[in-house]
């Protein structure tokens, strides 16, 4: 999830009782559907394309995205993590934090079309590090972007190229995605941030 999106809409920042859900399960599956079905048309197939997630929730979005791309080209997409720790901007304002796995399916990515993954997409300085920590690892013929939600608010100048659920909100506003994966149940849920979140 977004580095912001982190900041100032945390998960714990109120409980789920006081969100309402924008999508529900049977919605993110067929939100995934048409994202993988967007990916193959906008690449002509998926003979090369490479999905990445973002830990922790994008990396169940892109083994969900790669399952449905397999179902429409019978191809096996290769999927794997990227983790991105050491490349955020904010690494010298918050604590220090566990390095997560980075995995490369297949020989490398040079030459392939990546395709990021990642649940919310906010300010867009997680996907700027994403860049970085890519960039580090090989040279993709291009990166693309498939977020589950787009929240607005963007810092920088980055979109994404396939997104589920363009969801405007206020920054009083915390958006949160759950996977079963994760949570024991599928759902993007909205609310309002509390005073302490406020206040950090």
């Amino acid at each position: 999830m977004d580095s912001q999106a982190s900041i100032q809409a945390p998960h714990s920042e109120s409980g789920d009782d006081a969100m309402r859900p924008v999508l529900e399960a049977q919605d993110i599956a067929r939100v995934l559907t048409r994202i993988a079905h967007e990916i193959v048309e906008r690449a002509k197939g998926a003979d090369d394309v490479v999905l990445l997630g973002i830990p922790t929730r994008g990396v169940y979005l892109a083994r969900r995205l790669a399952a449905k791309l397999e179902e429409i080209t019978g191809t096996k997409i290769p999927v794997g993590s990227l983790d991105i720790t050491m490349y955020r901007d904010d690494l010298r304002l918050k604590p220090a934090r566990a390095i997560g796995r980075t995995e490369i399916p297949g020989d490398d990515i040079d030459g392939r079309l990546v395709v990021l993954v990642d649940d919310v997409l906010f300010s867009g300085r997680t996907i700027r590090a994403a860049l970085d920590a890519l960039g580090a690892i090989g040279r993709p013929r291009a990166v693309q972007l498939a977020v589950l939600v787009d929240r607005g608010h963007r810092e920088l100048p980055i979109r994404a190229d396939y997104v589920g659920k363009n969801l405007p909100t206020s920054l009083r506003e915390t958006v949160k995605v759950q996977l079963q994966e994760e949570d024991g149940r599928d759902a993007v849920l909205l609310g309002q941030r509390t005073p302490q979140a406020a206040g950090q």
